[in-house]
């Protein structure tokens, strides 16, 4: 239980600390500082859980099974690399005047408070508690998102707090059916919304209620998640807020949206023991899948292109989590794990790309390879591995979940191929010219933090290499909890 208050209890103490000092140019290494530690709780809670089992704590309001804890140290995890990347990016942001002394304060304070309300939604076991989480993450993103304080990035937030605010009401919604649903079996106070207590009756709720709760769940959350056609938010979002911030959206909150949305689906299969949430998270994901490769080739920004890049993976990912079974679940958690490494590299090889070319418009930057090598390397391999090339660990997932969708559903199999290779094409045309282009563009004054964009980078290769067997039997013990084995 201690590891699990300090997964909470630092990153809270880090938004005050920073809120105080965020403004001194030590607040960057104060942040790191608190990201580190908490990946070390991460760390040490999921030995914990790994040796022995499920935790439910806390009177029953928190609980950590192999499915979250696997989350929880991924957020960690990324939130520490993006806390070291941000360093020295914000540095030239700051030197560049897009960054006051009151903004770097909000951006740091506001960095901690995310990821704060990410691990409360993870590590929570009461349904209503989630939805306050997720709430609170998007109000704390809102402010991020806009800290630059331009037109376009107020319009990007405010088109963020629109629409994931109203997706978030359809959520609760859900969440007050759950908790009708679950009165009569349960009774009433706080022990209906309690996730344990409904995962034990699932097979006596009522259908009806259940679906429709579903229904407004997966639409709320989906929203979070970014599945078309509740997307819109998303490329704006990432477009106009800093890169950390990008890295960050990508990377872990679109996980946590979506794991959300896999504790209801657990419910809703129990409960309606049919295939009426799998096959809506696969009409949900397919669409997301086709709509975003499509719409990759016609953007400028390489900002808004990436972000239509995670509209496609996580419609993938929901694409297999809606399939089922122990494979499409596997492969959907492996794909959880190396979007959220390899997307959050590339968001900062183009970070550090945008800040030398002084633009984020992908004609204008050419030569990257020529101006720092390791960047330019480390957004060509970091494509290459989102698009799915072997050997990385995104070429082994998608593989699972083409194989199991020719088995299972092969009238689905013809518009995931033609979505990924329109992706590809369209991505690989773009990146191309960008690295190996010819270039004018000077150094930047302060070296990049590019050893995050390899450790990434790394451990999806591993992952695509061989997978360890703790890790592996980690990814079965989920996946068998998602699919209801």
């Amino acid at each position: 239980m201690e590891a699990l208050l300090a997964i909470l209890g630092i990153p809270l103490a880090g938004a005050v600390v920073l809120g105080l000092v965020g403004h001194r140019d030590g607040a960057a290494t104060v942040n790191i500082g608190f990201s580190l530690a908490t990946f070390v709780a991460s760390a040490v809670l999921t030995a914990q859980i790994v040796a022995g089992g499920p935790i439910l704590v806390l009177q029953q309001q928190f609980f950590v099974d192999s499915l979250n804890v696997f989350l929880v140290a991924l957020t960690a995890f990324v939130a520490f690399t993006t806390a070291l990347f941000a360093r020295p990016y914000m540095r030239v942001e700051r030197d560049h005047g897009k960054m006051t002394p009151p903004r770097m304060r909000l951006f740091h304070s506001m960095y901690q408070l995310f990821s704060f309300t990410m691990l409360l939604a993870l590590t929570t076991n009461n349904m209503g508690l989630l939805w306050v989480a997720m709430e609170a993450a998007t109000l704390a993103t809102v402010l991020l998102v806009a800290v630059y304080r331009t037109p376009a990035s107020l319009e990007a937030a405010w088109k963020y707090f629109i629409l994931c605010g109203v997706g978030i009401a359809q959520a609760l919604f859900g969440t007050i059916l759950l908790y009708l649903a679950a009165e009569r079996l349960i009774g009433a106070g706080g022990g209906g919304l309690l996730w344990t207590n409904l995962d034990a009756v699932k097979h006596q709720l009522e259908p009806t209620v259940i679906a429709l709760a579903f229904v407004f769940l997966l639409v709320g959350y989906g929203t979070k998640v970014g599945l078309a056609p509740l997307h819109n938010w998303l490329p704006d979002a990432h477009a106009e807020g800093p890169t950390p911030i990008s890295a960050v959206l990508s990377g872990l909150l679109l996980n946590v949206a979506l794991y959300a949305v896999l504790r209801c689906k657990v419910l809703a299969d129990g409960a309606l023991a049919t295939r009426f949430a799998g096959e809506l998270m696969m009409a949900f994901g397919l669409l997301s899948v086709v709509l975003a490769a499509f719409f990759l080739s016609r953007q400028r920004d390489i900002k808004r292109m990436f972000a239509y890049s995670s509209i496609e993976h996580m419609g993938l990912i929901a694409f297999a989590f809606g399939m089922g079974g122990p494979i499409a679940s596997f492969a959907g958690l492996l794909h959880m794990t190396v979007h959220s490494l390899v997307k959050s590299a590339i968001f900062f090889a183009v970070g550090h790309a945008a800040q030398k070319a002084g633009t984020q418009v992908m004609d204008n930057i050419r030569g990257l390879v020529r101006v720092n090598p390791t960047v330019g390397w480390g957004l060509m391999i970091g494509s290459l591995a989102i698009l799915g090339m072997p050997p990385f660990g995104v070429f082994a997932s998608e593989f699972l979940i083409l194989t199991t969708a020719m088995r299972e559903y092969p009238w689905t199999t013809p518009f995931l191929l033609l979505a990924l290779g329109v992706a590809f094409a369209s991505v690989l045309a773009k990146v191309q010219p960008m690295v190996f282009g010819e270039t004018n563009v000077k150094p930047l004054a302060h070296p990049p933090a590019i050893a995050p964009v390899f450790v990434h980078l790394g451990l999806a290769l591993l992952l695509g290499l061989y997978i360890p067997p703790y890790l592996d039997a980690w990814y079965q013990q989920a996946a068998r909890l998602v699919s209801g084995g």
